[in-house]
Parts: structure tokens; sequence; C-alpha cells
């Protein structure tokens, strides 16, 4: 095997990010190095690329990034017993420690020495990845590398969707980007009543549709809180599923919660947010979830329940395809917003 290969890096504190000749990574006892067939990018990367607050106080430079991949095991360690050359894997990002109080209680999600990928250490935009075996999600035969990629930010949708109960509710998805449209597709799978979904481009409303949502609304276009009262018969929603991290969506999303109503924030606002606890939250006795990644290993089978009962398909998600020397032309289309999700391809 050659000795070196190429890889997306967060090479320098600035904006943008470099295409770069770096080592194959090399592989422990209990890891296994997968040749990367496809890799998707996500909201977090996006964060990376610009440089963002949130991006400036995460990460230490240089890292490879990419998160979402799927491929083929082609080496592995001397401990490594439950995956063999030549599968193909997914990967949860979330590298954990197994031993903290989190960890040994079943909540593996929110490790307290979580490691990620292609924030803590080199990730999947590239053509190879070295990552334990512990987080490797062997993948059907048959199944495209495309989707197999998407399944861990589809993860985040189901986490999302699962945290509250959206059984025959209204729900509001506030935030159409990828993760948001697969989270309306799991939302109308699992039982909701209805879904209304928010953004601001037509394209990712359009998509909306296509993914499930009942109604769609442009926040540039109409009030969204009495647009949605009024479909609504001045009741509100009874569940809110906050994917963008936009203000003005929080604001407009707890306004419409009915009393009682549930909340499940996935989206990062960057920076801190002021927020009207007392009208919004407390006096309508909401309840809060803040949602990480994906339980290790519930929501993982969850999703594929999903894929492979067929009540969820992904390939609609899936809009625009780059081979990785154009991830610059990609990161700029995911910015415009005139995308679902963008896939590389090593």
């Amino acid at each position: 095997m050659k000795k070196t290969m190429r890889a997306v890096v967060k090479a320098k504190p600035q904006p943008g990010l470099e295409f770069l000749d770096v080592q194959i990574p090399k592989i422990g006892r209990h890891d296994i190095l997968v040749k990367v067939k496809a890799a998707s990018i996500c909201g977090t990367d996006v964060h990376i690329y610009r440089w963002d607050p949130w991006a400036r106080d995460r990460l230490h430079l240089p890292v490879g990034v990419g998160h979402e991949f799927s491929g083929e095991v082609v080496e592995i360690g001397t401990d490594v017993s439950l995956v063999e050359v030549g599968e193909t894997i997914s990967a949860e990002s979330h590298v954990i420690c197994g031993y903290c109080d989190m960890c040994r209680t079943g909540r593996g999600h929110l490790c307290r020495n979580t490691k990620i990928l292609g924030i803590d250490r080199d990730g999947g935009f590239a053509e190879y990845i070295s990552i334990p075996e512990a987080n490797a999600w062997i993948d059907p035969e048959d199944m495209p590398s495309e989707i197999a990629a998407l399944q861990e930010n589809f993860g985040n949708a189901v986490h999302t969707a699962f945290t509250a109960d959206v059984r025959s509710k209204r729900v509001l998805v506030t935030g159409c980007g990828p993760v948001g449209v697969m989270t309306i597709a799991v939302a109308k799978a699992i039982g909701a009543r209805a879904v209304y979904a928010t953004d601001i481009s037509p394209y990712r409303l359009q998509l909306a549709m296509k993914m499930g949502a009942d109604a769609t609304f442009n926040v540039k276009e109409v009030n969204v809180v009495e647009a949605i009262r009024a479909v609504t018969e001045g009741e509100g929603v009874d569940v809110l599923l906050e994917m963008s991290g936009a203000p003005t969506a929080l604001h407009d999303g707890f306004a419409l919660l009915k009393p009682g109503g549930e909340a499940a924030l996935l989206g990062l606002p960057g920076r801190p947010v002021e927020f009207n606890f007392d009208d919004l939250l407390i006096f309508k006795g909401i309840r809060v979830y803040g949602v990480i990644g994906r339980k290790i290993w519930e929501t993982w089978f969850q999703a594929r329940g999903l894929i492979r009962s067929k009540v969820v398909d992904l390939k609609p998600v899936i809009t625009h395809r780059f081979p990785l020397e154009l991830y610059d032309k990609a990161f700029q289309l995911m910015i415009s917003g005139e995308c679902g999700k963008v896939v590389l391809l090593p």
C-alpha cells in the first residue's frame, strides 16, 4: 500500500480548508483502516469551513475534517475480532471512553471524554481513515455507499424525532437543511399527525415537501407564528424540533408551542442567544431536550429499522456529488442552501 494520501484538512485558523498530501494513518491493536468510498458534508463541517466562533473555540489545528462516511475495511489491528477485511462499514463519529459515569450508565453519547472524528482526530474527507473497531457499523452488501455514508447524520434526525413524543401530534421542524428534512421524514414515519417546516431557502422548502412535510413556510415571506396558528386553528404545535440554530427560529418555535409542549433542539446557534425564558418556557411548562449525536447504539438500530423497512427513503436527500478534490465547490454549494445532502467521492 502507498504511504501517502490526499485529504481535506483544516490547517490554518482562518476560513476555508486545504487539500493536502498526508500520511495514511497507522492503526493500533483495536483499530481498523477504512478506504473511504463516500463522505457527506454536515452542518458542523460548514461551521469549521467558515471558522465561526464555535469552531475557533473547539478545534486544535491541524486536523483532517469530515465525520460522515462509508468505506471498505482494508486492514485490521491484531486485537480486532468483530470486523473483517473486505466488509463495508459506516462509523459512529463519537469515540467514547467506555469508563466514565455517562458511559457506564448507558449514556455513551454524553461521554465526558468524547473524541469526535473530524474535530478531535482526523476525519473521513480523505482516501483512508483509521477508527476504533468499536465505532464501526457493518453495512449490508447491497447498501449504496452514499446512503451508508448518510446514516451517521440520519442518526441525528432519528435521535431528535424520537426524543419527543410526536405520535398523533402537530410537529414544527425549524430548519430544512439535510438533517431537518430527514427529521421530517422520521416524524411522519413514526406517527406525527402533521409536520410543518420553516426555512429561508425555497429550494430546501421544496425538498421538505418531498420528504413528507404537510406545509412549508418561508420566514422571509410570511409571519410564521401567524401563519402556523392559522393552519392549526389557533392552537399552535405540540412539538418543536429545532434544527437551524437561528435565534428567530428558536423564538418563533417556542412562541408556537402549546402550553405543556415539548422541544428538542439540535441546531447550533454558534454564539450566545437572548431568550425570554419567562414567557416562552417557564410559564408555559415546556419540556426541553438538548440533542447531541446519536444514542450509542440505540439510535443506529432505530435508523436501520426505518431504512430497511423502507418507511424512510433517503435517496431524495442526496442532491449533489463531487470528487473529493472539488471540496471547496461542494462547501460553497452547501453554504448557498441550494442543495440537499452533498456527497464527496474520493
